[in-house]
C-alpha cells in the first residue's frame, strides 16, 4: 500500500456532469426470434417508407430515411441514446484520446434547442466568451431547432483552419450574439497541479483519458517532489470535468482507496450487471464516480455544489466496421447502492462559488443551468440494494461536464475554503496526538 493512499486527506470539488458509455467489442448479432407484435410493426414501418420514397416532393434515398428512422428511434428513448454514423463514431473514438479538430465546447439538448454545458478552458469557445447555458440558435446558416445532438457535433467539428459562425441567445441579453469561430486541433490536458502552499497541493482532472491514471500519478510524484515529502493534504478538482473513460475513473479512484468497491452497474442483461474493485497494488470513472467512491469510502470530503447526476451508463454497439449505436443499458451504483440517476452526489460541505451568484444576480445564467432531472426523457432513479458479491471486468467509456474554475487561491471560494478545511483537519489530528495517553 502506498504511503499516500494511507496519510493524503483529499477534499474532492465537484459541480459535475457525468456520461458513462462503454465501447463493445463486437458487431451487433441478429436476434434468434422476433415476437409477431415485432413483425406487425415492421411492416408498418416499410409501409410507411414506401408511401414516402413514392409520393415525397424530391427523391429521397433509402439509406437516407433509415438513418432518420434510426435517429429517431434511438432519440425517443433518453436523451443520451444515438446513432453515430461513421463519421460521428470515429469522432468519438478520437475524443478518448484526447485529441480532435473543433470549438472545444461540450453541449446537450434541452428544449429541443442545442445549448452549452461547457467551454473547454484554452479553446477557440473559451477564449471567445461562450457561457454554460447559452443556447446555439444557428450553426453556419442551418437553425439548430431539433437538430440530433449528434448531428450538431458533426458540424461544430471540421479540419484545423476552417471557421464556423455561430448564433448565440443568452438569457438576460436582449440581442442575439453572432460568433465567428476558426477551428483549432483541441487537446485536452487531463490532469493539471500547482502546490497551493507548502504541503497542500491541488490536482485537477480536466478530462478522462486513455493516459489520465499515468498523468495523475506523474502530477502526485512531482508535487510530491516539489513538496520535499509527502503531501499533508490534497484538493482533487473534478469541476468542468467534459468526459472520459470509465475505466480510467476506476483507476483514479484506486489512488486513493486501498481495496473495495468502487462503482458497480446494472442492467437487464447478465453482461450489463459489472463491479470494479480496487486493488492495493493498482495505480490509480467520471467525475461522479471518482466522488461517490471516495465519500462512501470515507477517503475525501466532498466539497461544492449537487452534481449533475447522469447515472446511467451508455454502450457503444458497432454496426458494422463503421457505424455503431450509443444505447442506454445499465445505471450506475456507488459501493454503498446509491443511485445518482437525476439526483446526483450530495456534497459533504455545500459551498457555491460567488462569482457565480455574482453572475446570476447580474442576470446571466450561471451554472449549474442544467442537470439531468432537467433533460427530456430522462431515467427516473431506480434503487438498488447493495451488489452480490463477485468481480467481472469492462471495456470503457466517455462522459460530459460543467463550470469554469480557475483553482487559484483568492480567486476561487471552493478551493479557499477546501484549503481551509485541510488545514484545520491536520491541525485537529495534531492536537489529538499531543493528547493522546
Amino acid at each position: 500500500m502506498s504511503p499516500r493512499k494511507r496519510t493524503v486527506l483529499t477534499i474532492t470539488l465537484v459541480c459535475v456532469m457525468t456520461a458513462v458509455l462503454v465501447f463493445g467489442g463486437r458487431f451487433v448479432g441478429r436476434v434468434s426470434a422476433v415476437a409477431k407484435e415485432t413483425y406487425e410493426n415492421i411492416e408498418v414501418f416499410t409501409n410507411v417508407l414506401a408511401l414516402v420514397q413514392k409520393n415525397y416532393v424530391d427523391p429521397v434515398s433509402t439509406k437516407q430515411l433509415i438513418d432518420g428512422a434510426i435517429t429517431g428511434m434511438l432519440a425517443a428513448l433518453d436523451p443520451h441514446s444515438a446513432y453515430l454514423p461513421p463519421d460521428v463514431y470515429k469522432e468519438l473514438q478520437v475524443d478518448t484520446r484526447g485529441s480532435f479538430g473543433g470549438l472545444g465546447i461540450e453541449i446537450t439538448t434541452k428544449n429541443s434547442v442545442v445549448t452549452v454545458v461547457s467551454p473547454i478552458e484554452d479553446t477557440p469557445a473559451y477564449r471567445a466568451g461562450i457561457k454554460p447555458a447559452d443556447q446555439i440558435i444557428k450553426i453556419d446558416d442551418e437553425f439548430t431547432k431539433d437538430m440530433p445532438l449528434v448531428e450538431a457535433v458533426k458540424k461544430m467539428r471540421g479540419p484545423k483552419g476552417t471557421k464556423i459562425h455561430l448564433t448565440l441567445r443568452r438569457e438576460g441579453l436582449p440581442k442575439l450574439i453572432e460568433l465567428t469561430l476558426t477551428r483549432e486541433v483541441i487537446k485536452i490536458q487531463s490532469v493539471k497541479s500547482h502546490m497551493l502552499e507548502k504541503g497542500y497541493a491541488y490536482i485537477r482532472v480536466t478530462q478522462f483519458q486513455e493516459r489520465t491514471d499515468d498523468d495523475l500519478e506523474r502530477a502526485l510524484s512531482n508535487l510530491e517532489r516539489e513538496n520535499g515529502g509527502p503531501i499533508g493534504g490534497l484538493v482533487l478538482d473534478l469541476r468542468n470535468n467534459p468526459g472520459g473513460l470509465l475505466t480510467q475513473a476506476v483507476k483514479v479512484s484506486n489512488e486513493f482507496v486501498d481495496s473495495g468497491l468502487v462503482v458497480y452497474t446494472d442492467g437487464r442483461l447478465e453482461s450489463q450487471k459489472q463491479k470494479y474493485f480496487a486493488h492495493k497494488a493498482g495505480s490509480a470513472s467520471a467525475s461522479e464516480i471518482v466522488a461517490g467512491c471516495l465519500q462512501d469510502h470515507k477517503r475525501a470530503l466532498v466539497l461544492g455544489t449537487q452534481t449533475f447526476g447522469k447515472g446511467s451508463v451508455q454502450t457503444i454497439l458497432p454496426l458494422d466496421e463503421s457505424a455503431a449505436i450509443r444505447l442506454t443499458t445499465a445505471r450506475y451504483y456507488t459501493p454503498n447502492g446509491r443511485s445518482i440517476q437525476a439526483t446526483g452526489i450530495t456534497p459533504d460541505v455545500i459551498v457555491d462559488n460567488a462569482p457565480i451568484q455574482q453572475a446570476k444576480a447580474e442576470g446571466e445564467s450561471g451554472f449549474p443551468a442544467i442537470r439531468e432531472e432537467n433533460l427530456p426523457r430522462h431515467l427516473e432513479q431506480k434503487g438498488k440494494g447493495a451488489p452480490d458479491n463477485g468481480t467481472r471486468s469492462i471495456e470503457e467509456e466517455p462522459e460530459e461536464a460543467a463550470a469554469v474554475h480557475e483553482g487559484e487561491l483568492g480567486k476561487d471560494p471552493q478551493l479557499d475554503r477546501a484549503l481551509e478545511l485541510l488545514k484545520s483537519w491536520n491541525v485537529f489530528k495534531t492536537v489529538v496526538a499531543q493528547n493522546a495517553p
